[in-house]
């Protein structure tokens, strides 16, 4: 990890340290900057008992410019498109050198708490999530059991 920002250092080491719940950020062997996410699916969402592996990137810009997310495991979600780029408002232009990749990863999270079919990245997914709800969410349940059940990871 050496040549590398002190600030990217000390968030890394805080992840390490301290993880967040339900989610796990490695970074990876070989590029300090790269991270391997994993985040937990919340309760009480058709993400539940989900393991959702994501990569994260932080540019030479970073923190002047947001992270660079993506989902590498198949979601349907309305602002995740099919190759897995998030549509957040704080990695476009809500984005704020305050922020960390905790904020980051906690803030995506979120979002699988709470789809928003009004801000969509997949207009399909969005389209049918406004005109029937329950339909979306049982696709996002028989997504998330194909694609997201089938490793064992260990997440707090």
């Amino acid at each position: 990890m050496a040549g590398l920002p002190r600030r990217i250092l000390k968030e890394t080491q805080r992840l390490m340290q301290e993880p967040v719940p339900g989610i796990s950020a490695i970074p990876d062997d070989n590029n300090a900057r790269y991270f391997h996410v994993v985040i937990k699916g919340p309760s009480e969402s058709p993400y539940h008992s989900g393991l959702f592996e994501l990569e994260l990137f932080l540019p030479e810009e970073y923190p002047m410019s947001a992270p660079k997310v993506r989902f590498m495991t198949k979601i349907y979600h309305p602002n995740i498109d099919k190759l897995g780029r998030i549509c957040l408002d704080i990695l476009k232009d809500k984005w704020s050198p305050a922020l960390q990749i905790r904020t980051v990863l906690l803030s995506i999270q979120a979002l699988l708490s709470a789809p928003n079919p009004d801000d969509p990245l997949d207009n399909n997914v969005a389209d049918l999530w406004k005109c029937n709800e329950q339909q979306a969410i049982e696709t996002a349940k028989d997504w998330t059991r194909k694609y997201a059940m089938a490793k064992n990871n260990n997440i707090q």
